[in-house]
């Protein structure tokens, strides 16, 4: 516990100098106008900052790619405020209160209240990441191959299932990503899987290619095919936050705060459930339900601290287990791994510091966009008077530019360009992009996984049911499937619905 304690200290102290500051609130600025900016979203930032921090030492790129993840939901939600528009899909939650607060002549108060709900929620997450991470990462240590397998499909089973309306459609996608990743040379005998004689595809899929292509190029194509034009709301109140209301509303924070985490916790599931399920929440527990949707303070808070406090809560998985959390923890561990730290269980062996710099780091943008949205409001509005027929080729531009430039190759821009566009095609559709990035970040890990557990064990599945972990794995990734099997999904209701009813009959009769 001391030398925990001495190791956050240290990481805290690490960051106190002026250039590492500036790259955080660098990283901040970027991600807040990418959110501020309707289309665009948190795992574009973190793609094409990746590809634009990749000469920088390991530390300083990492903070400002999680000063941009922090910056991209809080940016997002001012156009939730003032558009009635969600600046990413975590945003969306706060649509309903935020809007009706804004025409109600109060944008300067709904802003101050997302504000100070994101710094205090994102410092709930804080101590969660502190506190969680090494204890889950010395728990992981008992992972073996067949642990691993099933953890990485409950992983895309999970994002499947929760992503999206359809979890058929969720778990297609899911399947898809995990059969792109398998192109290439096999991780054991450097045998070419899917490459039809073809080179170039012997290296595999690039990850950053993939990851720019399905959300950067398709969001530049979604925004283009489907422009939206409204007024921006007046903002004539302050902006500065109610602190007060922090108090009055505490039980809210840390009841979302909580929420946030916990669903982060669940792979594949994004910030976005964790805003909807604090609103759920806040309005069940709340005295004045019927505020809900016509601004509610209680409401705008719930939605806000539960979309800010999953971000550490995705982070704790990809770092324990280097099972990511979300989409942009996803692509926040791809750059982990490009800048040689590899998140799993064996962090904690190979860079025993590393988590608790994460953690200082997260804090860092905590601070930056607390910063930003006490002085930069108002600038920062002024990016929502760019139109898009200027600002979506320069987003295109840097597309193009990321993609080659991680490895120089002519051909990651034909991949950049191909799964963008079939991306944009699935995305009209109803097909969500999230379970197919976790199926190809994943798709090694399970590769690997089924791969090894069956050269330790001779050919023999018999382990990957019979290993405690592994048949608990087994056993819920399993069980979700079948929930959406309607017949098995009414005799677990029936189930269900009958316990419940013997358990009312018995504090009936003891009451």
């Amino acid at each position: 516990m001391l030398q925990g304690l001495q190791d956050l200290g240290a990481a805290y102290l690490s960051f106190m100098n002026p250039m590492t500051l500036l790259y955080g609130l660098g990283g901040a600025f970027v991600g807040i106008v990418m959110g501020i900016l309707p289309g665009l979203s948190a795992t574009l930032a973190i793609a094409l900052l990746t590809t634009l921090t990749i000469k920088l030492q390991a530390n300083d790129a990492i903070l400002v790619l999680i000063c941009s993840y922090v910056g991209a939901l809080y940016g997002g939600s001012r156009t939730a405020i003032l558009l009635n528009i969600p600046g990413t899909a975590a945003n969306a939650a706060s649509c309903a209160d935020g809007y009706a607060l804004a025409m109600q002549g109060q944008a300067g108060r709904a802003i101050g209240i997302a504000t100070s709900g994101a710094f205090v929620s994102t410092l709930i997450g804080v101590v969660c990441l502190a506190l969680f991470t090494p204890t889950l990462a010395e728990v992981a240590l008992q992972f073996g191959a067949f642990e691993f397998f099933w953890l990485t499909l409950f992983g895309v089973t999970m994002s499947g299932s929760i992503v999206g309306g359809d979890p058929l459609k969720g778990w297609m996608m899911g399947l898809l990503g995990l059969l792109v990743a398998q192109v290439g040379q096999e991780s054991l005998y450097a045998y070419n899987r899917f490459t039809f004689g073809w080179d170039d595809l012997a290296g595999g899929i690039g990850l950053i290619p993939a990851l720019v292509g399905a959300f950067g190029l398709a969001e530049v194509l979604t925004t283009l095919a489907d422009p939206i034009e409204r007024k921006i709301a007046d903002m004539k109140d302050s902006v500065l936050p109610r602190w007060r209301e922090i108090v009055v509303y505490r039980w809210t924070v840390i009841r979302s705060g909580i929420i946030g985490v916990l669903t982060g916790l669940l792979p594949g599931v994004g910030e976005d459930a964790g805003a909807w399920m604090s609103y759920a929440a806040a309005k069940a527990l709340s005295k004045e339900p019927e505020k809900f949707g016509k601004g509610s303070i209680d409401g705008l808070m719930a939605a806000e601290t539960g979309d800010m406090s999953s971000i550490p809560g995705h982070i704790i998985p990809s770092l324990a287990l280097g099972i990511p959390g979300s989409a942009p923890s996803a692509v926040l561990m791809a750059a982990m791994i490009i800048h040689g730290v590899q998140p799993g269980p064996m962090l904690m062996i190979q860079h025993p510091h590393f988590i608790y710099e994460v953690v200082a780091m997260t804090t860092l943008a905590s601070i930056t966009i607390l910063l930003f949205g006490l002085f930069g409001v108002r600038p920062l509005l002024q990016v929502l008077k760019v139109r898009r027929a200027i600002l979506m080729p320069i987003v295109f531009l840097l597309c193009t530019v990321g993609a080659f430039a991680t490895a120089s190759r002519l051909f990651d821009i034909y991949v950049m360009l191909a799964i963008g566009i079939g991306a944009f095609c699935l995305r009209r559709r109803g097909y969500e992009m999230a379970p197919f990035v976790l199926g190809l970040v994943l798709g090694p890990l399970l590769d690997k996984s089924l791969r090894r557990g069956l050269v330790l064990s001779d050919g023999n599945l018999a382990p990957f049911f019979t290993r405690p972990i592994a048949m608990g794995f087994a056993a819920v990734t399993i069980f979700t499937i079948l929930l959406y099997v309607p017949p098995f999904k009414a005799a677990v209701k029936g189930v269900t619905g009958g316990a419940m009813a013997m358990l009312k009959s018995l504090f009936a009769r003891r009451a």
